[in-house]
C-alpha cells in the first residue's frame, strides 16, 4: 500500500472518512472547484436546487470556453445566466475569450497541496503544479460547491519514474504518448499516476500539466507532479508566489506499482485514428497526406508551445494543401506571444489564428473535410468527435503538428529539421507573465450578492425529477453496443448539441443519435407506452471520455434504469449512479452474447441483492435465461441508487437535518 508520496499526503491531509486502502472508499474535504459552460449550466442549476445560499468552497470559479459559437441566442442566454449565478453565489467568473478553463486555472488559481473538483475530464491538468484535481460530473461539482465531501473508492497510486534527459524533438505530450502507447485507455483505471525521478526536473509547469492533462486518456483518477522550485518560480512569475507550498515525495516513500520511463529512449510519438493509445512512432507512418493542422487544447497550448512552435514556423510557408490553424489557450499566453512578436511568426508561414477557447477539440468549428486527415495536439481523436464522422484524426506535439504542417503530410520533425535546418530551442519562463485578469469578475460581498437576480433564457429548462429506484426492474434491451463506447457516442458534442446542454427535454432528443439513431424512439415507446424501463447492454470500458453527466442524465430521463457491461470508466459510471441508473458489470463476460434487441428484462429484489452485497441476477424473460452480474459499488452509492439519484439523496439528507 502506497504511503508518503504526494497523492499520498493530500489525499490523508484532507481525508474526511474511510480508510485509505485501494478498493475502499474514502470522503475528501474539496478545497477548489471548477466547471465550464457546457457542464456549468447543468451543475449549477443542480446547485440551486439544493437550496444553498453561497458557494462553501476555498475558490469556485466558472469558465465559459466551449459553447462560443453564439449562431443564435441559447448560448449568449447561458452564459448571461452563468454571469448571475456567479454573481449570486460567490463564484469568480472567466468571460469568453479569457481561456480554456484548465491552462487558465493552472496560471491564476491552482495550488499546491489543495484539491480541485471539476465538471470536466482535464481537471487533473493542475496536478502539474502539485494539486490534487480531479474530474466529475455536475452533480458532484454542485455538492461539493455546498459543503460535501467527494466520495471515491481509493485509488492505487502509481508512481512513473523519469530518468534521463528528453533528446531534441521529444516534447511532454511524448511521454504521455509513451504510457498510453503501454497501457492504453484502460489502464488507469483506479489508479493515481504521480510522476517522480530526476526526469521531472526536465520539465517547466507547462510541460508538467500536458502530462497530467493527458493521464484522462488512461482512465485515470488523476495524475500529480511535485510541488519543487520550479514550481515556485512558474508561481513568482504568475505573481502568486505565495501560494506556493513545497510538496515532495519522501525520500523512502512507496507506490503501489512503479513504470519506469527512460527519456533518453523516447523519439516523437503519434496517435493513430481513433485511439489516443493508437500510439505509434512518427517515422513508422510517414508519408500520410495533411489537409489540416491545428495547435491548441487544453492540453498542448500553453506559452511554451506555442513560442516554440512559432520559432520553428521562422521563415518557413505552410504547405499551399494544408490549412493550419493556432489556438492559444488562454488570454495571457495570447498577450506574450504577442509581446515577444512569435505571434507574427504564425501568421507570417500562413497560420490562422483561432479564438482562446476549446474550439475544435470539442467538435466546436474549425471541422476538418469529409475523409480528411487532421493532425492535432489535442488529447482525443474519437471518431466524429472533430464534427466530420468520416475524418481521420491523428494526435501529436506542437512540433510534429508543425513539421506536418510545413511539409503537407505526417513526417518525424528530426527529418524535416535535417531537411530545413530547422532548429531546435529551449523555452525559458518569463520573469512575469502578464497576468491578464481583465477578464474575470470577482465573487460580490455575500449582501451585494443577495439582490443579484438570476438571469434565465427560455432555452433554460428546470432540472426534470426522478423517481426513486424500484425494487425491482422491468423492462427491455433497447440498445447493444461493443467496447470502447464513449461519452461522444453516448451525446453528441459540437455546435448542433452543445447549446441544448442547460434544457434537458431537447438534449435528451440526440442520445446516441450518431451510433443507433432509432434508440430515442425505442426508449420513449417503453417509457410512455408500456410503462417500462430501457435497458442497455454495453462492452469494455463503457462511458470512456468526457465527464458530461449528460450522458447519463439524459438517458435517465428518456427511462433507462440499468446498464449492463462488461467494464465501467471511472466517470461515467459515477454519473449513472448519481442519476439513478444502476450500472451492472457481467460475471461472465461471455454472457453479453445471451442479449438481442427488445429482449424482456426483469432484475428482481435489487435493492435487498445492493444491501445485501450480494450478486444480482438478470432474468432474459425472452429467452427463459438468468444471468449472474456484480457491482462496483460503496455503500454511500448503493443508497443513492436507492434514493433515485445524487440529488435525491441530498435533499433527503437536509430533510432528515431539519426534522
Amino acid at each position: 500500500m502506497a504511503k508518503g508520496t504526494v497523492a499520498w499526503k493530500i489525499i490523508k491531509e484532507h481525508l474526511v472518512s474511510g480508510n485509505m486502502v485501494p478498493g475502499e472508499e474514502v470522503a475528501i474535504k474539496i478545497d477548489q472547484t471548477l466547471t465550464q459552460d457546457a457542464t456549468g449550466t447543468m451543475s449549477y442549476l443542480q446547485f440551486e436546487a439544493m437550496g444553498v445560499p453561497r458557494v462553501k468552497t476555498k475558490l469556485s470559479v466558472s469558465y465559459i470556453d466551449h459553447n462560443m459559437l453564439q449562431t443564435d441566442f441559447r448560448n449568449a442566454d447561458d452564459h448571461k445566466y452563468l454571469i448571475s449565478i456567479a454573481k449570486r453565489y460567490g463564484l469568480w467568473l472567466s468571460k469568453p475569450g479569457n481561456g480554456i478553463c484548465h491552462q487558465v486555472h493552472v496560471e491564476r488559481f491552482a495550488k499546491p497541496g489543495q484539491t480541485l473538483l471539476g465538471s470536466d475530464s482535464h481537471t487533473p491538468t493542475s496536478g502539474g503544479v502539485g494539486m490534487l484535481a480531479i474530474g466529475a460530473g455536475g452533480l458532484d461539482i454542485a455538492a461539493a460547491m455546498a459543503g460535501e465531501p467527494f466520495f471515491m473508492k481509493m485509488p492505487k497510486i502509481v508512481g512513473v519514474k523519469l530518468t534521463g534527459k528528453m533528446p531534441e524533438w521529444v516534447t511532454a505530450k511524448d511521454i504521455i504518448l509513451e504510457l498510453l502507447r503501454r497501457l492504453t485507455v484502460k489502464g488507469g483505471v483506479g489508479k493515481i499516476f504521480e510522476y517522480f525521478g530526476e526526469g521531472v526536473r526536465e520539465l517547466s509547469v507547462p510541460e508538467r500539466s500536458t502530462i497530467t492533462n493527458m493521464g484522462a486518456e488512461l482512465g485515470a483518477t488523476t495524475s500529480v507532479f511535485p510541488s519543487d522550485d520550479i514550481t515556485r518560480a512558474y508561481l513568482k512569475a504568475q505573481g502568486r508566489e505565495e501560494d506556493w507550498t513545497e510538496l515532495l515525495s519522501d525520500p523512502n516513500a512507496e507506490y503501489d506499482e512503479v513504470i519506469e520511463i527512460n527519456l533518453n529512449e523516447l523519439e516523437p510519438l503519434i496517435a493513430q485514428p481513433h485511439s489516443p493509445d493508437n500510439v505509434v512512432p512518427v517515422r513508422e507512418i510517414e508519408g500520410v497526406k495533411v489537409d489540416q493542422v491545428v495547435i491548441g487544447s487544453c492540453t498542448n497550448s500553453s506559452f511554451v508551445d506555442l513560442t516554440r512552435s512559432a520559432k520553428l514556423l521562422e521563415g518557413q510557408k505552410v504547405n499551399p494543401d494544408v490549412v493550419f490553424a493556432v489556438a492559444p489557450g488562454s488570454k495571457q499566453a495570447l498577450e506574450l506571444i504577442t509581446e515577444n512578436g512569435t505571434l507574427l511568426d504564425f501568421l507570417k508561414a500562413g497560420a490562422r489564428i483561432l479564438e482562446s477557447a476549446c474550439g475544435p477539440c470539442i467538435g466546436m468549428g474549425y471541422a476538418p473535410p469529409s475523409g480528411g486527415v487532421s493532425i492535432r495536439s489535442f488529447n482525443r481523436n474519437f471518431e466524429g468527435r472533430s464534427g466530420t464522422p468520416d475524418a481521420r484524426v491523428y494526435l501529436a506535439s506542437p512540433e510534429t503538428c508543425v513539421a506536418c504542417a510545413i511539409a503537407g503530410e505526417i513526417i518525424d520533425p528530426r527529418r524535416l529539421a535535417k531537411e530545413k535546418g530547422l532548429k531546435w530551442i529551449k523555452v525559458e519562463m518569463p520573469e512575469k507573465f502578464p497576468y491578464g485578469d481583465e477578464a474575470f469578475i470577482e465573487p460580490l460581498p455575500e449582501e451585494e450578492a443577495q439582490s443579484v437576480e438570476i438571469y434565465r433564457g427560455p432555452n433554460i429548462k428546470p432540472l426534470p425529477e426522478f423517481d426513486p429506484m424500484p425494487e425491482k426492474i422491468e423492462g427491455r434491451v433497447a440498445l447493444i453496443v461493443g467496447d470502447n463506447i464513449t461519452t461522444d457516442h453516448i451525446m453528441p458534442a459540437g455546435a448542433k448539441v452543445l447549446p441544448l446542454r442547460s434544457n434537458i427535454y431537447a438534449i435528451s432528443e440526440y442520445v446516441y443519435h450518431y451510433v443507433d439513431p432509432e434508440f430515442v424512439s425505442r426508449a420513449k415507446k417503453l417509457r410512455d407506452e408500456e410503462g417500462k424501463a430501457s435497458v442497455i447492454v454495453g462492452g469494455e470500458n463503457y462511458g470512456q471520455g468526457s465527464s458530461r453527466e449528460h450522458a447519463a442524465l439524459a438517458p435517465r430521463f428518456l427511462g433507462v434504469r440499468a446498464v449492463i457491461a462488461k467494464s465501467f470508466a471511472r466517470i461515467h459510471h459515477a454519473n449513472l449512479v448519481n442519476f439513478g441508473i444502476v450500472p451492472l458489470e457481467f460475471v461472465d463476460k461471455n454472457d453479453y452474447e445471451k442479449f438481442t434487441l427488445w429482449d424482456e428484462i426483469e432484475i428482481p429484489d435489487l435493492e435487498e441483492k445492493l444491501k445485501a452485497g450480494e450478486n444480482v441476477i438478470v432474468k432474459n424473460v425472452s429467452t427463459g435465461e438468468e444471468v449472474e452480474c456484480k457491482y462496483n459499488l460503496t455503500p454511500k452509492q448503493i443508497s443513492v441508487l436507492i434514493a433515485g439519484g445524487l440529488l435525491n439523496w441530498i435533499k433527503n439528507k437536509q430533510g432528515s437535518r431539519v426534522a
